[in-house]
């Protein structure tokens, strides 16, 4: 049994924003706190392939219409479809859309209002970077209905402290915004009205910054950071190397002795 599109009223399931150099992805299921459907998570990872290969945007913004930024992944549609395979399949698309943001040359910023929960919780933990409204909270609460947050737990792990990961995990209960701030969750907490306003200062840096230097950086953070100590830096000796040899690099060493701004070129 497949799951039917469930299209919002007012239009596709992601809208896609351009505004100088920054497309911001807005999650539109609102009615179902932007539950991550099949359908949805569709969407969202085409919007990322096209964005992987737009040489004109330079960071990425996901945010959420309605009353949640995300509520995780569909119950209902979940128990619509009682089949193991169809449940591989389901969270094997969440792995992939995950990696994606990840694989993504350019940054991801997570804008997140109100509730992120479970995969919701997840997408946060998997984006780059993560600014939260003061009134917003986290939770990976599936341990309330009988179903460990597994796939959230590899991103959430992988962000914050085991201990705290584990309390998350095993207990469930929300955590709100300034604690996840605390154990690193996420970068940083405003005023709900401060939001925006938050993020495009985050953007407005990143657009400034070389393309290709943060694509190489975000790459060789990804890379690096579950490998030893040993081959981290050899691989951080060579990704060095590489970096130095790309134009942007002589570009911006050579503006910042002569005191100008640079300009890049991408290569």
């Amino acid at each position: 049994m497949t799951a039917q599109p469930q299209q919002q009223a007012n239009g596709a399931l992601v809208l896609r924003d351009d505004l100088g150099g920054v497309a911001t992805l807005t999650l539109n299921r609102p009615d179902q706190r932007n539950a991550l459907s099949a359908d949805l998570m569709s969407a969202l990872q085409a919007e990322l392939a096209a964005i992987a290969t737009d040489e004109t945007v330079r960071a990425v913004v996901i945010a959420a219409n309605g009353p949640a930024f995300c509520a995780g992944h569909d119950l209902k549609e979940m128990r619509a479809n009682p089949d193991e395979k169809y449940y591989q399949d389901l969270f094997g698309q969440c792995s992939r859309l995950m990696l994606a943001i990840t694989r993504l040359p350019q940054p991801v910023i997570a804008r997140i209002h109100a509730l992120a929960t479970a995969a919701g919780c997840q997408l946060v933990a998997t984006c780059d970077l993560a600014v939260a409204g003061r009134s917003a909270w986290f939770a990976t609460p599936g341990i309330h209905i009988g179903l460990f947050c597994s796939t959230p737990m590899v991103a959430l792990s992988r962000n914050v402290g085991r201990k705290q990961a584990m309390e998350m995990l095993l207990i469930g209960d929300r955590v709100e915004a300034e604690q996840a701030e605390r154990w690193g969750l996420i970068n940083k907490v405003v005023d709900d009205d401060k939001l925006d306003q938050e993020i495009a200062d985050i953007t407005a840096k990143l657009v400034s910054k070389s393309p290709l230097t943060l694509a190489i950086g975000k790459e060789a953070f990804y890379a690096q950071v579950d490998m030893d100590v040993e081959a981290a830096y050899a691989y951080a000796n060579q990704t060095m190397t590489r970096n130095m040899l790309a134009r942007d690099a002589e570009e911006g060493i050579d503006a910042f002795l002569e005191k100008r701004k640079p300009t890049w070129q991408g290569r």
